[in-house]
Parts: C-alpha cells; sequence; structure tokens
C-alpha cells in the first residue's frame, strides 16, 4: 500500500506508539485522525486532526467510524483502560477483568471498522510481548494479549480482502511510566537486562514495524514481535 492520500484513523494516537504511527503516516502523506478518550490532554501538533472516543463505548466507536469511512488504514493501540499488575493469586479479579477492556475495545473497533473500510485496506492492533512469554506479574496483560492474537487469526480470513494484523511490543519507554530520571533509568534496565538487546525499545521502532504491516499488501493474520529479544531470554 502506498498511503498517500490514504484516509488513516489511530485510536491511542495521541500519545506513545499510537502518536508516532500518526507522525509517520502524516509524513508520508495520509490523511490522520488521531483518536483517544481526551485528545486535549496531550501536547499533539496542531497540524494533526483528534477526535474523542471511548473505544469501549461500542455505540459511540460504531457511529465515529461510520462517518469516517471510507476508511484506508485503521490502527488501535488503545489500552481501553487500567491493567493489573502483580502475582496472580494476590490480584484483584475486577483488576484482572478490568484489563480485558482493551480486548473489548480492540473488539468493537475491529468489528465496527470492517464494515467502513476501503476494499484493499488494513487494519493493525497491537498487543505485547507477554501474550508470546510471560513474566511473573504479567499474568492479565499475558491473557490479554493473547486473546488479542487469538481474535486477528480468527477474524482476518472472516473479512478478507481487508488485511488485519497485530503488532508485539516488548518493553517500549512511553508517556505509559510516569517516572523520570535516573529512576526512569534504572527502572528499564532491571525489566530488559536479560534480553538480547538489554534496552527499552522507542514508540517509534514499533510505529516502523506498523507501518511494515499497512504498506506489505502479502501480510495478514500473523503477529510481528518487536521485542528486543524478550523471546529469546
Amino acid at each position: 500500500m502506498n498511503v498517500m492520500g490514504k484516509k488513516a484513523v489511530v485510536f491511542g494516537g495521541t500519545s506513545g506508539i499510537g502518536l508516532a504511527v500518526c507522525l509517520k503516516l502524516e509524513a508520508l502523506g495520509a490523511s490522520v485522525v488521531a483518536v483517544s478518550r481526551d485528545p486535549a490532554k496531550h501536547g499533539i501538533p496542531d497540524t494533526l486532526e483528534t477526535a474523542a472516543v471511548n473505544v469501549c463505548d461500542a455505540g459511540a466507536v460504531e457511529a465515529f467510524l461510520a462517518a469516517q469511512g471510507p476508511i484506508d488504514i485503521l490502527v488501535n493501540s488503545a489500552t481501553g483502560g487500567t491493567r493489573a499488575i502483580g502475582p496472580f493469586a494476590e490480584m484483584e479479579m475486577d483488576g484482572f477483568k478490568n484489563s480485558f477492556d482493551k480486548l473489548w475495545g480492540y473488539a468493537n473497533v475491529v468489528r465496527h471498522g470492517a464494515g467502513n473500510m476501503a476494499a484493499d485496506g488494513t487494519i493493525v492492533l497491537v498487543s505485547g510481548t507477554p501474550a508470546r512469554r510471560g513474566k511473573p506479574g504479567l499474568s492479565a496483560l499475558s491473557a490479554v494479549g493473547g486473546a488479542v492474537e487469538a481474535l486477528v487469526r480468527a477474524v482476518a480470513p472472516e473479512i478478507a480482502p481487508i488485511r488485519l494484523n497485530v503488532i508485539s511490543p516488548g518493553f517500549i519507554d512511553t508517556p505509559m511510566v510516569n517516572l523520570t530520571g535516573a529512576e526512569r533509568v534504572a527502572h528499564y534496565e532491571k525489566l530488559t537486562r536479560d534480553h538480547a538487546i538489554p534496552r527499552a525499545g522507542t514508540a517509534d521502532e514499533v510505529a516502523d514495524a506498523i507501518l511494515f504491516a499497512i504498506q506489505n499488501d502479502f501480510v495478514t493474520g500473523t503477529t510481528i514481535d518487536v521485542d528486543g529479544g524478550w523471546l529469546l531470554a
């Protein structure tokens, strides 16, 4: 796909990985709408069109995507809400359940997006390496990410020729982590010290993988890992 002149909608597009995708698509000549629950709280460029939609509100997602169609490129990197971290046996089950808001948000976007896509359109979701190889304390992320990747494999054949793929990042340095300075550096060093590439990834590095999934017309129903060697550790 040549993205020049294409219509792109990016949920979770006002921060982190989603914003990096928006900026790259815009630089390549696409018409981009960055969507999040509250775009006003993010310092994003004035050139970027924004919209406020909660991915967990199925009715709002349906109405928004119908008004945007036909869409060539649809990306969802929105978490959907809070995510539970910690030992499974000690975890509040409400927190575990709330982590699945990410899955419900993705399901809403794919279900209502597919009907408003161009025939050669493409959809990309974002899961996470815990879905591929879990670590202690990440059971909720593992379960949700695994569900997202299973959803992609199941739905991709149903919506073809629209393509559907998922990117699986490892530890990525984004605004979701609110630490600063030396504390932030130490946090990521501890998390990645046993990885083949012992550092956190960047939002741009994940966005490049998303662009690959968008632009390569021979890729669908697959998971692309961008994890610095997490799976090898």
